[in-house]
């Protein structure tokens, strides 16, 4: 539970910065989602980890109503800010842990979840929560950062997203997800890798690191192998950090 506090800790600070942040309601992922859905305008769609509300604020327009959970309450009242100043009536807000979801079976036709997992203690319960909440034949769209399949490059990525993050739990890789969907019951439909560029600046900022942990973490990925280097297209401008590169999956999950 400690986590889950952590997780609250962090994002009821940060919560602004989340809704305004460029990669969160900008990302090339977000305008995938919506490509690879398929919609007749009726649906009820769940969003869990809403964060700053942007994929339910993308959806409220093509589907009959939004149900946004977060687990953390100052989360959901900037979503809400965020999507009613937008003029959607059509969301509810609800405070709820993914991995304890408090609907009935089978009360959805979709289920998103973007850019959250990667926080999430025991995603394997997370994802059996998607598939218990789904209709027959609804659709579970997932995206969230991942790692290589290489252990260096894993252990590099996921060091430095906790050093930034305390929150942050795991970011998973390829082979991870698609072992833990299958073994859950759906059926992969369709999966898309996108490349995600972190300007170190905005990216610790984001989560309020303080100078010196900053200037730690940037020394951290400094003093990386090149191999590491080459990996994560780090750009080092006059001994700093500017940029680093990493990677996200959006796909879409049948249940059967």
């Amino acid at each position: 539970m400690d986590i889950k506090n952590d997780v609250q800790q962090q994002f009821g600070k940060s919560a602004a910065s989340y809704v305004s942040s460029t990669i969160h309601k900008e990302g090339k992922d977000l305008q995938k989602l919506l490509q690879i859905v398929t919609i007749s305008g009726e649906e009820e769609l769940l969003d869990i980890a809403t964060g700053g509300g942007h994929t339910a604020n993308a959806f409220a327009s093509v589907v009959k109503k939004i149900t946004a959970v977060d687990l953390t309450a100052e989360m959901l009242r900037a979503a809400e800010n965020f999507i009613r100043g937008n003029g959607y009536q059509n969301v509810d807000f609800i405070q709820a842990d993914a991995e304890n979801l408090p609907f009935a079976t089978e009360a959805f036709e979709i289920v998103t979840c973007r850019i959250a997992p990667h926080h999430f203690p025991n995603v394997n319960r997370f994802v059996e929560e998607a598939y218990r909440v789904l209709k027959a034949n609804g659709q579970f769209l997932l995206d969230d950062n991942v790692v290589p399949e290489d252990d260096d490059f894993d252990l590099f990525y996921n060091t430095i997203e906790k050093w930034r993050d305390y929150s942050h739990f795991r970011a998973w890789r390829k082979t991870e997800w698609l072992r833990m969907l299958e073994t859950a019951g759906f059926e992969i439909s369709e999966w898309h890798r996108f490349e995600k560029t972190f300007r170190f600046e905005p990216w610790c900022n984001r989560m309020n690191l303080p100078h010196s942990e900053k200037e730690k973490l940037s020394e951290y990925i400094l003093s990386a192998s090149q191999r590491v280097k080459d990996k994560f297209r780090i750009v080092i401008e006059n001994n700093q950090v500017v940029s680093f590169q990493g990677e996200a999956i959006v796909l879409k999950a049948l249940k059967r």
